[in-house]
């Protein structure tokens, strides 16, 4: 926020975003004609003026102002299907990038914006494949599409390479380019990658294999930790991005619940702060913990030691250590 203050934005099938602050919704900002499927990962527009982007099924694409009004500024209408992915282009802050479910990928020039929208679309390109994730980084856009990754040049919309082949489908995709790797979720694994390899065909030499257990199409990465989640178990894991071990493993069920939820069905993480959504019979829950104060002190003299979920391991740690971790600060429905 311009304020510097942090707050949660959540979409959901209630036609509705969200924004909470301090422990509760401050905005509620309605415009959609159906569920909204998809956020963008960063805030389009310069410092002095923010500005928010969604998707939904619907088909449409639209841009809300983060501190004015409640209803959209702009409507971008393309895409025959809903919105399923969006990403803000790392190489002109006024691109956005957007996938409907059919694959089939649009480059949005917010600055050109009309009252139809329609103009403002500067280039598409269509995927084979069930979309699973997107992500830009300087001039390229890098899409997992049905079992591979593959990076188009954003300013001719033309192939570049096949990253990475993780047979039979990818579930989710994320990326951290300043270790050049990337992650990849399926059936019941997460897989690492190095970004610089060229790999058309199935690999079985990934960096890293991460066994999470069932399916994975949830994933954060940063230069810490990789988070996998699913909606088959209410367990996200927290992996060391180096070494690929596991090192944490949550409960984003109520403190003292037995009830087995449906897992899952958001999960978005921010430094040393990790929210979770999962859905009840009779309610949807928001869970959130912040690490920042977390009661095994780190040994790093890091500036970004507050990044971690957890401290390495040693012979005298105790067998639950794992439970000293949850700082649980609140949940909201």
């Amino acid at each position: 926020m311009q304020d510097e203050e942090h707050v949660l934005v959540t979409s959901s099938s209630d036609r509705t975003i969200r924004i909470w602050w301090k422990g509760r919704s401050h905005r509620c900002l309605k415009g959609h004609n159906g569920p909204v499927t998809t956020l963008v990962d960063t805030l389009l527009g310069n410092c002095e003026s923010k500005v928010l982007a969604s998707g939904g099924e619907d088909c449409t694409v639209r841009l809300w102002s983060v501190g004015g009004k409640h209803h959209p500024i702009v409507t971008f209408h393309g895409h025959a299907k809903p919105v399923s992915l969006l990403s803000a282009a790392k190489h002109k802050a006024s691109l956005l990038v957007s996938m409907s479910t059919d694959s089939r990928l649009r480059v949005w020039d917010t600055t050109l914006a009309s009252s139809s929208g329609s103009s403002s679309c500067v280039g598409t390109v269509g995927f084979p494949g069930t979309p699973a994730g997107m992500e830009c980084h300087e001039t390229l856009c890098y899409v997992a599409a049905g079992s591979s990754v593959a990076a188009i040049d954003i300013r001719t919309m033309q192939k570049v390479c096949t990253i990475a082949v993780h047979p039979p489908k990818i579930r989710s995709f994320k990326m951290l380019p300043s270790k050049w790797l990337m992650c990849t979720g399926g059936e019941e694994k997460a897989l690492l990658w190095d970004m610089r390899k060229n790999q058309a065909k199935p690999n079985p030499n990934a960096v890293a294999e991460l066994e999470h257990g069932s399916l994975v199409n949830m994933l954060h990465m940063d230069s810490y930790k990789v988070v996998t989640g699913g909606p088959l178990d209410y367990h996200p894991n927290i992996w060391e991005t180096d070494t690929g071990l596991l090192a944490n493993q949550l409960d984003c069920r109520f403190p003292g619940e037995t009830q087995n939820y449906d897992g899952l069905s958001a999960m978005g993480v921010y430094g040393s702060c990790i929210v979770t959504s999962g859905c009840y019979e009779e309610q949807g829950v928001l869970c959130f913990r912040d690490f920042s104060n977390c009661s095994v002190s780190l040994s790093s003299p890091d500036e970004d030691r507050s990044l971690k979920f957890w401290e390495p391991r040693n012979s005298s740690d105790s067998e639950d250590v794992d439970s000293e971790f949850e700082n649980l600060n609140g949940y909201l429905s």
